[in-house]
């Protein structure tokens, strides 16, 4: 049933058929002719050869799970978020020129900084019923952060990539305020 659906949808883009008819299929589908206006109906399983083989579609890179007692995700989830509104709060004073309409507000655990018409607005938050960290973020999206590791020295991890989100917003925040050094990595639980 999948791969009837998805011939039915690449044989609609020519240049993805051609790429199609490339692959090595298993005998009882080689027969079988991909016509724009008729779908091949696949009823064996579609094995792939060549580059796409070895691609790993829908798994998680990272398979820890979150350890914290609740008392903890609170104690290291307000530390984390007291931390990253602190600096921003320093980085949007010092660039005020450049970041006209910057404003950073804190309550009731959501970090909202909005960067100006040009940048957008991020948005952090705690999710206390899955011990997550959730950032919005106008550059790469929504993200899902679990703590890894221990209080002492643990990371907010986003599991689909194994990037931190303190490594993520050094990623992307340099880019905006190019007129001052930005260092995420010093912040609490980064390490």
């Amino acid at each position: 049933m999948y791969a009837s659906r998805l011939l039915t949808r690449l044989s609609r883009k020519p240049t993805c058929l051609a790429t199609i008819r490339s692959w090595a299929m298993p005998q009882g589908l080689a027969s079988q002719v991909i016509s724009p206006r008729i779908p091949a109906i696949a009823t064996n399983f579609v094995h792939f050869e060549g580059p796409i083989a070895n691609r790993r579609l829908f798994s998680s890179q990272i398979e820890t799970e979150s350890s914290l007692d609740s008392a903890t995700y609170e104690r290291v989830c307000s530390d984390t978020l007291d931390g990253l509104c602190d600096y921003f709060e320093e980085l949007t004073e010092n660039a005020a020129e450049e970041l006209q309409g910057s404003d950073v507000a804190y309550g009731d655990g959501v970090l909202t900084v909005n960067l100006g018409r040009k940048h957008g607005t991020y948005v952090i938050n705690r999710q206390t019923p899955n011990k997550q960290i959730w950032l919005s973020s106008p550059t790469s999206g929504p993200k899902r952060f679990d703590f890894v590791g221990t209080e002492a020295a643990g990371r907010w991890i986003y599991k689909h990539s194994g990037q931190s989100l303190h490594e993520l917003l050094q990623q992307e925040i340099p880019g905006i305020l190019k007129a001052q050094p930005v260092d995420f990595l010093q912040l609490p639980y980064c390490s």
